[in-house]
């Protein structure tokens, strides 16, 4: 489908998100209420809050308006929840309560345990199916057809930024979801990759592929993979074979993303603030809005509670990449080696020392964010360059000029 979409009508930067699959309008309004034809943030925050987020404000610079920011945990996790389960935990309570009546979401597809399958949950079951992270570009929004066609009046729709940005344009734009009452849960997502490359990148991360279950960049600098024998193999972002530093392998969509932490969700839920501890499964929760807080009360009495730790500070972590980062996107190298950057043991020492000395809890969610909209601002800017002013938020220039980075 979303080949025959691409065929059939020229949309630019893609992120898949499967609005414009929906039979039920015109493929050209959905089209309309692309992100990347939009840009990130702006009025559609202002809208959302009543105000864009201040510019003097260094933390909602980065992390966006909030109403509360905590780190926790489930005191009874989820079984098979890639963290503690806390998304899941909100859509089945908020099922369960009547306060929606179906959730758009992803289930696993059967052709790869990471590929995703958009599906609108419709029971219990259905939902805790949808536990995990999927990392590709994922149709969330396609889904919203089955929730039309049912004439549901309540939903709640767990998505990545550009599902939620496009999500709140379409709803105001037009009127086939405006009767809706839409809840929404965030999710903190930069780097996901095209379904046809995933299996070529899992290759060149994991010693064993075939059992890998979950996988994530975490705050020690290593990728986790938890397998089906329930080991974790751990690899140093540093020992990664440089080909995976090309950034063609990540699609134009995800480079062009300006909203990591998912600023106009009801809340957004992820990891990069929590305190990485061994046998918990901390996660970082973020309420936005009203909707947001009645979410969190759902499951409020079953979370054990920390708060967020860390120093503030990242800014020599931070340009100690940024030359290298924006003379990757600038260059575009026509081949990368498939050896390791550094062998694994020394890759494991540098990730070790970067733990005990490095950004910790608050400090690396602000080292995370720092470094993807350097990354990206400058992936636009030497490689779509016609799409600068449109994507770019005026909160990224403010960030950069703090860098003393040009623009």
């Amino acid at each position: 489908m979303t080949q025959e979409i691409t065929n059939s009508v020229e949309k630019g930067i893609c992120s898949s998100c499967g609005l414009c699959s929906i039979q039920e309008w015109p493929m050209q309004e959905s089209i309309q209420s692309c992100v990347f034809k939009n840009g990130w943030l702006g009025k559609r925050e202002k809208q959302l809050f009543g105000r864009e987020r201040q510019q003097d404000n260094p933390e909602e610079l980065r992390f966006g308006i909030t109403l509360e920011r905590f780190t926790a945990q489930r005191k009874h996790p989820v079984p098979d929840a890639q963290w503690s389960g806390i998304i899941t935990s909100i859509a089945e309570k908020a099922f369960d309560r009547g306060l929606v009546e179906g959730v758009v979401t992803l289930h696993r597809s059967a052709e790869n345990h990471f590929f995703s399958q958009p599906v609108l949950a419709l029971s219990a079951d259905e939902i805790h199916a949808s536990r995990g992270n999927k990392p590709v570009l994922s149709p969330v929004l396609r889904s919203l057809q089955d929730a039309v066609r049912k004439k549901l009046k309540k939903i709640l729709v767990i998505g990545a930024a550009c599902h939620i940005h496009i999500l709140r344009d379409f709803q105001e734009r037009f009127p086939y979801l405006r009767e809706m009452e839409i809840y929404t849960v965030g999710i903190p997502c930069v780097d996901n990759v095209q379904r046809n490359k995933f299996d070529w990148i899992l290759e060149r991360i994991s010693r064993s592929p075939g059992t890998a279950l979950h996988m994530e960049f975490m705050q020690d600098f290593r990728i986790h993979i938890r397998h089906s024998n329930g080991t974790t193999e751990k690899v140093p972002f540093f020992s990664l074979p440089e080909e995976l530093s090309n950034p063609e392998i990540f699609p134009e969509a995800c480079m062009g993303c300006f909203d990591y932490l998912n600023g106009l969700s009801d809340i957004t839920v992820g990891y990069l603030a929590a305190k990485l501890l061994p046998d918990q499964n901390r996660q970082w929760v973020i309420v936005r809005t009203k909707k947001g807080q009645e979410l969190l009360n759902l499951i409020d009495d079953e979370l054990e509670r920390f708060g967020e730790h860390g120093d503030w500070e990242c800014k020599k972590a931070v340009l100690k990449n940024a030359e290298r980062t924006i003379q990757g996107m600038k260059d575009r190298k026509t081949s990368y080696s498939s050896e390791r950057k550094i062998p694994l043991w020394a890759g494991h020492l540098i990730s070790r020392l970067l733990s005990m000395t490095g950004p910790k809890g608050i400090g690396f969610a602000h080292y995370s964010v720092d470094f993807h909209l350097i990354r990206h601002y400058y992936y636009v800017k030497y490689r779509c360059p016609e799409q600068l002013t449109v994507l770019v938020p005026r909160y990224v220039r403010t960030i950069l000029h703090e860098y003393g980075l040009p623009l």
